[in-house]
């Protein structure tokens, strides 16, 4: 029992970063139908940003492990990712819309761009962020059974991160014009909504919440110029099973896949975990092209 109480908590560890990686994705892609594939150099953008303010850290005051530097790196992280995609919309995105092909090769220019930039800028090789002192402990319940505290805080970031994007797209008036121009544009640019205004908003949280998952990614591991490479596909694949513009369904795509491929790696090798993955949600989106769920209307 302790060892699949392990597997579970391991599953529910990679559904949270598989989720915090799409949602932001879900607003680009789902919503706007924009193909983003510089959805991970956003990743990458937060990633560095937490350990440029690391280092800034640890120049002034000489401590690396400084929890509080680690806490004003996620709002930080979110507003530079943000920043970034506001720009990259303003300056290319808001040409393409309805053009989902030359949007895929408008941001895979953006990609090469950007992963050239962070090796001008940080190097080539792979850098390591300190995590706080306090998230280097674990919380034991067994011999076997021993949760360590930078995956429950992630678990505890993902939460909040659901809780303001909930609070943001249905209980605020941006959020309610967001929805309504996905919907039905033509009718709400009728209405007085700046639909230039809401997609560039859109493009912008959705790239501040990439910002934010590669803030927690600092956690994991090393970061480099190609981290955002490794999960782009992954993300892209629970928005499309979720549904396109359905984040309760990214959630639960998010859910699924993580604790399948957890469930397939314990009883095989990681290759033949991801593979059977990929052979299950190909098999499903053939039964159900929609996704889990579908945007309902009258």
């Amino acid at each position: 029992m302790e060892v699949w109480a392990l597997q579970l908590f391991n599953g529910l560890s990679l559904s949270s970063i598989l989720l915090l990686i799409a949602l932001g994705l879900s607003l680009s892609f789902g919503l706007m139908n924009v193909i983003n594939l510089a959805h991970g150099e956003f990743i990458m953008i937060g990633a560095y940003t937490t350990y440029a303010l690391q280092q800034a850290a640890l120049r002034f005051t000489g401590d690396a492990q400084s929890g509080i530097t680690f806490l004003i790196a996620i709002p930080v992280s979110f507003v530079i990712a943000g920043a970034a995609g506001y720009l990259v919309e303003n300056a290319l995105i808001r040409f393409l819309y309805r053009r989902p092909l030359d949007t895929l090769l408008a941001t895979w220019g953006v990609v090469l761009f950007l992963q050239q930039w962070a090796r001008s800028i940080f190097g080539a090789p792979n850098v390591q962020v300190v995590a706080p002192s306090w998230l280097g402990g674990a919380v034991t319940l067994s011999s076997d059974l021993v949760l360590p505290l930078k995956r429950i805080f992630i678990l505890a970031l993902v939460t909040a991160c659901i809780g303001g994007l909930y609070w943001y797209m249905y209980r605020s008036s941006e959020g309610r014009r967001m929805r309504g121009v996905m919907q039905n544009r033509e009718m709400a640019s009728s209405l007085g909504v700046s639909t230039r205004r809401v997609d560039s908003f859109t493009f912008a949280l959705g790239s501040g919440l990439a910002g934010i998952a590669g803030c927690a990614l600092t956690l994991i591991g090393p970061i480099g110029p190609s981290l955002g490479t490794f999960y782009i596909v992954d993300s892209f694949i629970v928005v499309i099973l979720g549904g396109l513009g359905q984040v309760p369904g990214t959630i639960l795509a998010a859910l699924i896949i993580g604790m399948l491929n957890t469930l397939f790696e314990f009883g095989t090798t990681a290759v033949v975990g991801k593979v059977l993955v990929f052979a299950i949600v190909i098999l499903f989106l053939q039964w159900r092209p929609a996704g889990l769920m579908r945007a309902k209307g009258r």
